[in-house]
């Protein structure tokens, strides 16, 4: 007999604002624990340098985290110039120290570089694998492996300030883009060496910047909530976002109250305005339920890709 898991049932997706210091299983862990929810998972790790945007997924919402993960980012990012580290950020030991001296002109020459579709090779204290083992495990016992250059597309690099020795711009960038690599290769680029002193991230997908929580917060909705006397559920719940949000950018394919026990059960059935191949997510009735997501198979039917679980009662705390 399987074991029931601990916590509530609790489905939806909370905006953290983590932290600079703490690694992103922490502040997941935290988030799980303050929620009471019997699952968490989070979308993308931030160093445990970075700010920001850490979209932390409760319940059947990990389902769709992966397309979180896919999505593009925007970071705010700060570089200290005439400095290079072993990790490209201030957390690691400076190599090497050398004189900035360059125009203007050759800044916004070499940050066009940057713009577009481009090539990066991974950072060697990335959390990649190599032969099983994360990169920055390699790194740290002074081993360097081969790493593959991987595509990724710059949207935007817009310049926002240089003050002294310290370059401040904002990145909005495809997954897979590795900021400090970036901050690194611009430093190589103006021959003085750069690395990351600050960075955050502002956006995830569409997510609103303006609905992020800190840690901090939620701690204080929990001791309002023991002050109260209420469920601290009454207080946090609220913040979830719904767990369709994360899939808010696939075409959406409402089906009939009549076909969703068919559907639920795994079965393809019959949709208007399916396109091969493309993601679609489902909704059912008249109040556009979301169950899950869906593609068309070889016989031009809606398949079920993944769908939710549906709890009438939450789990007993």
């Amino acid at each position: 007999m399987a074991r029931r898991p601990k916590g509530r049932f609790i489905d939806g997706i909370v905006l953290l604002d983590k932290a600079t210091g703490m690694s992103s299983n922490f502040a997941l862990q935290r988030v799980k624990r303050l929620f009471n929810a019997a699952k968490a998972g989070h979308t993308g790790a931030l160093d445990p340098l970075a700010t920001g945007m850490l979209p932390v997924c409760l319940g059947e919402a990990t389902k769709f985290s992966q397309h979180l993960l896919d999505a593009d980012k925007r970071y705010l990012v700060t570089a200290k110039l005439g400095q290079r580290t072993d990790t490209s950020d201030s957390d690691g030991e400076v190599v090497q120290t050398r004189t900035v001296d360059f125009s203007e002109a050759q800044l916004l020459e070499a940050l066009e570089h940057f713009r577009g579709d481009t090539q990066q090779v991974p950072s060697m204290y990335s959390a990649l694998k190599y032969q099983g083992q994360p990169l920055y495990k390699y790194a740290r016992e002074g081993k360097t492996v081969p790493r593959e250059a991987r595509p990724i597309t710059v949207f935007e690099l817009n310049f926002i300030g240089l003050e002294g020795d310290e370059l401040t711009l904002d990145i909005h960038c495809s997954k897979g883009t590795y900021i400090r690599t970036i901050i690194d290769d611009l430093g190589e680029m103006l021959g003085c060496g750069a690395h990351v002193i600050m960075l955050r991230r502002t956006q995830v997908a569409a997510y609103p910047y303006d609905k992020m929580v800190t840690l901090e917060q939620l701690e204080a909705l929990v001791a309002q909530a023991a002050e109260t006397q209420v469920e601290p559920w009454s207080l946090l719940d609220p913040l979830l976002l719904p767990m369709d949000t994360a899939v808010a950018n696939f075409p959406e394919i409402n089906l009939p109250q009549a076909v969703a026990p068919y559907l639920m059960q795994g079965q393809a059935v019959q949709a208007a305005g399916l396109k091969p191949d493309e993601l679609v997510r489902i909704t059912i009735g008249e109040q556009h339920k979301f169950v899950g997501i869906g593609v068309m198979n070889e016989d031009g039917l809606l398949a079920p890709k993944r769908l939710i679980v549906l709890h009438d009662e939450p789990a007993p705390a």
